[in-house]
């Protein structure tokens, strides 16, 4: 399974729904762009110290998932199907989008905006 940037934040909360979802999955999958999106919301955070070092120790659980030229082609293929249906995307929703397809991972997301990706699975909680 693949981690979107709220359920780092659920985990890291503690949320019931979120632990069920991820009971029995041995090491999750981090894409780079959750990172970035992370360490930017850490910045304005009182509690930075303390969320850093827990983004700090999931990282070194999952398995980081970087973009490629692989991750580039798939990115493009999901990007112009968007386009198509007249369904835009955040811009890193859609490079997050491109990691799980590529990968063959479903993604865990409370964002149901991911439903409209053509051969994305999502889970939510």
């Amino acid at each position: 399974m693949i981690l979107d940037t709220n359920a780092v934040s659920a985990l890291f909360l503690g949320d019931p729904g979120l632990e069920r979802v991820l009971a029995g999955t041995f090491r999750p999958s981090l894409p780079v762009i959750v990172l970035g999106e992370y360490q930017f919301g850490l910045q304005r955070s009182r509690a930075r110290t303390h969320l850093q070092s827990l983004l700090d120790q999931l990282e070194r659980h999952c398995v980081v998932l970087d973009v490629t030229a692989a991750t580039a082609r798939q990115y493009a293929v999901v990007r112009d199907w968007l386009r198509q249906q007249g369904t835009p995307l955040p811009e890193n929703d859609v490079w997050i989008a491109a990691l799980a397809i590529e990968h063959r991972q479903p993604l865990v997301s409370r964002d149901a905006h991911f439903d409209v990706v053509n051969g994305l699975q999502r889970i939510g909680w």
